[in-house]
């Protein structure tokens, strides 16, 4: 393990994700005594205040966001004692950073490990601000939410920029998804049974759909993703990394080189996209006006005010070009305001190669398994079995489900936050479940071609009506290739 260090600043303190997310994590790994022995934490914004004002503001965000059955007011006013707070003004004249690393001087044997939860705009300002005060070196490690970057051009930029003053070693960039249970667990699915891994490739495989549904619409994002749009915000980070991990080859251990290795060799065999393939293997979509859970929503240019072609749906074919996937679709789905919410991977096998049940009941069906991400955190398989009969008139069929719900068989274990893991591997300097830059970087080589084939061919949105799964187009796609989603 790599050693703990025992400060965390966290730029962008004040904002939605510290307060709902970032704090309430830090509070569970301390009570859960899981944080380093004389922790600082160290939270940081433009707005000027006192370490009073900020843990007298921050308290009223844990009363909001914890649980009941985890709140402790005793424990609360002794994580609050652990929390004080910097005002930086990012990219004014440096006294703000050279104020904060006074704030840290004496810690520094200590490590100090940097979170920037702020917009990528302002990632190299903080990397340069930090550089100028001297929170730089191989005692400072730092983390950045996606999305790194628009496009592989200013990826590369942001990447430039960071890893000028920090080598690559000591940037965590972050995706949350990793986080989850169920996302880990896919390893131990794959690699750690027998029963699946030889089953796992072209041979037996029929496709893959890889679902991520949401039922919000801008909720506030306006500013960030018009402009943008569900393959940019979406499908370049969350969806890509379920992909690489469905389909990458088994890597030689679990450290984190091993692993990303083969993420990215996942990530640089999708088959880029032209201007004839998107028309066949894409589709963009926008919201109108519906109803999510009996409730009325407006529609997407209602809430921006303006007409826009940014899409919050995509549907895609995506196709891996190597030996153990060749051939084989992979359904990439993501939208807004859509009928549920739910990130899904299911996985469709092929049918057996002949059927003995002629005079059965009941159509024999192809085994699948359903891997559930969020809300609920289970997999799932699906295979045939004879319904309890006399048989007289034929073998009855049914399909039966397999359940191996992790929080059925981790009752009495408390789903940790996504977020707690990734903090904590991000103050004991644990990179396994970060993305490298290379992966980064490939995402959006293989984004960038939709783009621009999407430019080239001048492919529109088509309207979808809010609470549904999409435009229909999107069901005409998968059902060109026998496949229908599922839902």
């Amino acid at each position: 393990m790599a050693e703990r260090y025992q400060t965390l600043i966290l730029f962008g303190a004040t904002g939605d994700l510290a307060y709902r997310m970032l704090f309430p994590s830090l509070y569970h790994l301390m009570l859960d005594g899981l944080l380093p022995d004389d922790m600082l934490i160290v939270g940081s914004g433009r707005t000027v205040m006192d370490d009073a004002a900020f843990r007298a503001e921050l308290s009223g965000k844990l009363v909001e966001h914890l649980k009941k059955d985890r709140f402790d007011q005793a424990a609360v006013d002794r994580f609050l004692q652990l929390v004080r707070y910097c005002p930086v003004s990012i990219g004014g004249e440096g006294q703000d950073f050279h104020a904060l690393a006074d704030m840290v001087a004496d810690r520094r044997a200590r490590g100090i490990s940097v979170y920037m939860s702020t917009p990528p705009s302002l990632f190299a300002p903080v990397v340069r601000g930090l550089e100028g005060a001297g929170l730089s070196g191989s005692d400072v490690r730092i983390a950045m939410e996606k999305p790194i970057g628009k496009d592989l051009a200013s990826s590369c930029e942001v990447n430039d920029a960071v890893n000028a003053v920090f080598d690559e070693a000591r940037v965590f960039r972050v995706d949350h998804y990793l986080g989850k249970e169920t996302v880990q667990n896919l390893l131990v699915l794959r690699f750690g049974n027998t029963l699946f891994e030889p089953l796992w490739n072209a041979g037996a495989i029929d496709h893959v759909q890889i679902t991520v549904a949401e039922t919000v619409g801008l909720e506030g994002r306006v500013s960030y993703y018009d402009g943008v749009g569900a393959l940019k915000d979406m499908v370049q980070n969350h969806l890509l990394q379920l992909l690489a991990l469905v389909a990458m080859e088994a890597p030689a251990s679990t450290g984190s080189t091993a692993v990303r290795d083969e993420k990215v060799k996942v990530l640089r065999s999708l088959r880029k996209m032209s201007a004839d393939d998107v028309t066949k293997l894409s589709v963009r979509g926008q919201y109108r006006a519906g109803a999510v859970a009996g409730q009325a929503v407006p529609g997407y240019t209602d809430e921006l005010g303006a007409e826009s072609g940014t899409e919050t749906f995509v549907a895609l074919k995506a196709y891996i070009d190597n030996w153990r996937w060749a051939g084989v679709p992979f359904y990439l789905r993501t939208g807004k305001r859509m009928a549920e919410r739910k990130s899904e991977i299911y996985i469709q096998f092929k049918p057996v190669p002949h059927s003995i049940f002629d005079r059965a009941t009941g159509a024999l069906q192809s085994n699948a398994m359903v891997i559930n991400v969020q809300p609920k955190e289970n997999i799932q398989l699906l295979f045939m079995a004879k319904q309890p009969s006399l048989d007289r008139d034929g073998m009855k069929l049914r399909e039966v489900p397999l359940d191996v719900s992790l929080s059925s068989e981790s009752s009495g274990t408390r789903r940790r936050i996504a977020y707690e893991r990734l903090l904590l591997d991000f103050i004991e300097g644990d990179n396994t479940l970060f993305v490298r830059r290379d992966e980064v970087e490939a995402a959006w080589a293989w984004i960038d071609a939709i783009h621009h084939a999407w430019a080239e061919a001048g492919q529109d949105v088509k309207r979808y009506m809010a609470g549904s799964w999409g435009p229909d187009s999107s069901v005409a796609m998968i059902e060109r290739g026998g496949a229908s989603w599922h839902e």
